[in-house]
């Protein structure tokens, strides 16, 4: 398994059904992810820095099985504003 760090972008869903297929870029490389896409997309936005580990599909595609968000997650991020 390889693992990578960098800035998130360009988060889309590009498949709705009981496990989401999500894509994003992270750095110049494009990821997807379906096992904890919803925790994911709870978790992430454009702009966050995350750490990932995974391998290469056959198109050059990492496919994310573990990620970690490196500070504040989206959730900590809004509780923090409702306690404003």
């Amino acid at each position: 398994m390889e693992s990578l760090n960098g800035i998130v972008s360009s988060v889309k869903i590009l498949k709705m059904s009981e496990r989401p297929l999500v894509y994003f870029k992270l750095d110049d490389t494009s990821c997807l992810i379906a096992g904890h896409s919803l925790n994911f997309l709870a978790d992430v936005e454009d702009g966050m820095r995350i750490a990932v580990a995974g391998e290469y599909n056959s198109r050059k595609q990492f496919v994310v099985k573990k990620y970690a968000v490196i500070g504040m997650t989206k959730i900590m991020m809004e509780f923090e504003m409702m306690r404003i």
